[in-house]
């Protein structure tokens, strides 16, 4: 028998769950509120889409609403992640139909992207530590990684979900499997074949952390030799083997020669350029202001997200799109700044 706190906890899920049936839509409220961020970032997995993630989160709402009388009360987020989770599964089998990506540029050292190019960065304000359970083999910095994301797009659509659900929210096999109206053996084989094929990047997201002393400083001097244009500076912070990409254009670089050289002539750095740090993934980003010729003032041009590791930028990830400014809360533009150091928000 549980505790009295136990006891008026499962009275008031229960008197708010009469009245959400009933109709009340702050009731409801009170029990999907909770759930709505991890949500988000479970669409957000599995999807690679931040656009796609918000629209499939309002099927799921809506699709729980009409469905309130079919739930039977024992564990509400389960259930909303079985809505969540074939929701997503529909609606990647609905992007098979997606038009195919546009030729990669006539462009020395360029080639095509490894990721998919929808792929859309995640804002760390919308980021809260998941309730994983005992069997997560992922913890949650490293399952939102920029590698880690794409790298899940890669997988059948099964697959995908059952790697989520076990592997970094560490569902038990028998719950997953009834999330995914399906069978332990068949998660379980699902998961084995997930966990074969699964790349989530050369370069692992995790080590160090964005957050310490030395990843930070390491990030202060290449933004400090971007501005600059410093190529020397640069090209010292870079790892040998490090990559551009810049979804939704379908292309990459690869090694410290093409990446530089790519950077220098679209005009990515150098005097001028002015940065707003933030931060997506769980990663260090910058969104960019270039010069506008039309005015006096720095464009957003887009965001600029960097992976660390091993004491090198290994990875840089420029993203465009108009949602940028929307989702990081960037300013659309800089007035002109003689400082050649990182602009900080106040």
């Amino acid at each position: 028998m549980g505790s009295p706190d136990e006891t008026i906890a499962v009275r008031m899920d229960e008197s708010v769950l009469d009245r959400a049936r009933a109709g009340d839509d702050d009731a409801f409220e009170l029990l999907v509120g909770p759930h709505r961020r991890e949500l988000l970032v479970h669409c957000y997995r599995s999807l690679g889409s931040v656009q796609d993630a918000e629209d499939v989160l309002q099927e799921v709402m809506v699709a729980a609403w009409r469905a309130l009388d079919r739930f039977d009360g024992r564990s509400l987020r389960a259930w909303l992640y079985r809505i969540a989770t074939n929701r997503c599964l529909n609606h990647v089998r609905d992007a098979s139909r997606r038009p195919r990506a546009a030729e990669i540029p006539a462009w020395a050292g360029v080639e095509r992207a490894d990721d998919p190019w929808w792929l859309e960065p995640f804002p760390d304000a919308w980021l809260e530590p998941a309730s994983e359970g005992p069997e997560a083999r992922y913890d949650d910095r490293e399952s939102i990684g920029l590698s880690f994301v794409a790298g899940l797009q890669a997988l059948p659509a099964q697959q995908r979900a059952a790697l989520v659900l076990r592997d970094v929210l560490g569902f038990p096999a028998a719950e997953a499997a009834e999330i995914l109206g399906s069978s332990v053996a068949s998660v379980n084989s699902a998961l084995v074949r997930a966990r074969a094929g699964f790349r989530p990047g050369r370069t692992p997201d995790r080590i160090p952390l964005p957050r310490t002393p030395e990843a930070a400083s390491l990030v202060d001097r290449f933004v400090h030799a971007f501005q600059q244009g410093d190529t020397a500076a640069v090209v010292d912070l870079l790892s040998d083997d490090v990559r551009l990409s810049m979804p939704p254009e379908p292309i990459q670089c690869d090694g410290t020669r093409a990446v530089v050289a790519y950077l220098r002539a679209r005009g990515f750095w150098g005097p001028g350029l002015q940065v707003v740090p933030t931060a997506a993934n769980g990663q260090p980003a910058f969104g960019y202001y270039l010069p506008d010729p039309a005015s006096d003032r720095g464009r957003l041009h887009g965001l600029i997200v960097l992976t660390v590791s091993d004491r090198r930028v290994t990875t840089i990830t420029r993203f465009g799109g108009v949602d940028i400014e929307a989702r990081f809360v960037l300013p659309s533009s800089l007035p002109p700044s003689d400082d050649a150091g990182a602009r900080r928000r106040e």
